[in-house]
């Protein structure tokens, strides 16, 4: 199974959690400890190593905050 680098660039996240629909392992959540220069909580991976490098998160995200990097 591939693994994968996920990179989350918060200061362009809007936390509409459309990426959060859409995970199929369930890894993703709204990070509610802080907010990002626009005042938005920002989703956060919580469990990268089961990421399965898919991409729908990078797909459904409108403000291309998420970059998913393939790692064999």
């Amino acid at each position: 199974m591939a693994k994968a680098k996920v990179v989350i660039r918060k200061d362009r996240c809007k936390g509409c959690e459309l990426c959060i629909s859409v995970c199929p392992k369930h890894i993703l959540a709204i990070d509610d400890t802080e907010v990002n220069i626009n005042g938005y909580h920002a989703v956060n991976i919580i469990a990268e190593e089961e990421c399965i490098a898919c991409g729908s998160c990078g797909i459904m995200c409108p403000d291309g905050a998420i970059n998913i990097y393939r790692v064999e």
